[in-house]
């Protein structure tokens, strides 16, 4: 690992260190040490000083805005296509689902809870080092089916349009376009409809029909994860009830995301928040916009 991902993987504990370090100096130096500068005649600070005390407000301003309002993130893979692109930049709210306190993830102040359909990045319950991003479809209690590559919520079906079209970031259905979708993949572009009395919202997702996912006994054997009795497997999917405080995620892109069907639960104290902006990617400027 390079020591640029290492300062990245660890970015929130070394800003609370310098939050800390910097406030403190901070702190002494307006309430003592400035007054015993003053009665000595010393007008200037020391160089160290200077340093830390003026920095210390810029500091600040990063640690409240990251650590409990927004914050940025890249995305790394294609497991939300085609919601979310390779390279793209995108904002997370991290006060819809409450406030937390920074590096420990712990809930200080109740605000709301994921819907089903919201974009969510969360602690990997494998490595809660490693943040993941996927879409919530179950919610604590709901019984998820996933057969034949189709949903069902609590006995709910899903509703599946076929697409040739995907349309672009922040825009209506029938607005601009990215383009025609090769008639060879027009088969795993849908437009996927929760039902009505489970909030009723749409978004893209990647689908192959004609791919299996059924998921072999070697799989289950070699794959338990904490809960897994809460889930039965067969040859055409699964069958798995969302246990309390825990919620069930999936990838847009189906047959390319590694998420709850095979690792299991994400506990409500991983959540980090709700993905909502695209602000940047380098190589296609069009995407900047949110996102469903």
């Amino acid at each position: 690992m390079s020591i640029w991902a290492l300062i990245g993987q660890q970015f929130a504990k070394i800003l609370l260190a310098l939050f800390v370090i910097f406030g403190i100096l901070w702190t002494l130096d307006k309430l003592v040490l400035s007054k015993q500068r003053k009665a000595l005649g010393i007008v200037k600070r020391p160089i160290w000083l200077e340093f830390t005390a003026d920095l210390f407000p810029v500091i600040a301003f990063i640690f409240v805005l990251r650590s409990f309002l927004f914050e940025p993130f890249k995305i790394p893979s294609g497991s939300m296509i085609p919601t979310l692109q390779i390279g793209d930049f995108i904002l997370v709210n991290k006060f819809t689902y409450g406030i937390r306190f920074p590096v420990i993830n712990k809930k200080m102040i109740e605000v709301g809870e994921p819907k089903r359909g919201d974009v969510v990045v969360f602690r990997y319950p494998v490595d809660e080092s490693v943040d993941y991003i996927k879409r919530v479809v179950g919610v604590p209690g709901d019984v998820v089916q996933y057969a034949d590559k189709r949903l069902t919520i609590n006995g709910q079906a899903f509703n599946y349009e076929q697409i040739s079209k995907i349309p672009q970031v922040g825009e209506a259905d029938n607005q601009g376009l990215f383009g025609a979708i090769p008639d060879f993949l027009k088969t795993r572009h849908f437009k996927e409809t929760y039902p009505s009395e489970l909030g009723g919202v749409s978004h893209f997702i990647e689908n192959d029909p004609q791919r299996a996912s059924g998921f072999a006994s070697t799989f289950i054997q070699e794959n338990a994860f904490p809960q897994m009795e809460n889930c039965e497997y067969n040859a055409s999917g699964f069958t798995c009830k969302v246990p309390a405080g825990s919620y069930f995620m999936m990838g847009d892109n189906r047959d390319n995301s590694l998420d709850s069907r095979y690792w299991g639960f994400v506990p409500e104290k991983n959540l980090v928040g709700k993905a909502f902006f695209i602000w940047l990617n380098i190589g296609d400027l069009h995407r900047i916009g949110r996102f469903n």
